[in-house]
């Protein structure tokens, strides 16, 4: 129905402009600038009018995620070891660690 308005409607406009005569040229106090100057806005306007909507592209896809490397850390190898002492009272037990 859009397309159909709008194409009456430039047939309308190209079937007045070509019956119509044009008058003289003459250069009143710039009349003839603010026509052109009112034409070519009423034109931008009147083509955004029927226009269609405007179709908006898809959203840029997410960056990509590069995982870290893995770090690799050298652990000695240490373990707890229970100690039996003697103190004056008698044997205790204390945990020691011990690294190879």
């Amino acid at each position: 129905m859009r397309k159909l308005a709008a194409a009456v409607l430039a047939t309308g406009f190209i079937v007045g402009s070509l019956v119509a005569s044009p008058p003289e040229a003459r250069a009143d106090g710039g009349q003839i600038a603010a026509g052109v100057a009112g034409g070519l806005l009423g034109g931008v306007l009147l083509g955004s009018a029927l226009a269609g909507p405007r179709v908006y592209a898809a959203p840029p896809p997410p960056p990509v995620y590069y995982a870290p490397e893995p770090v690799y850390v050298e652990e000695t190898e240490c373990r707890l070891v229970r100690k039996r002492y003697w103190d004056d009272y008698g044997y205790r037990i204390r945990h020691v660690q011990v690294c190879d």
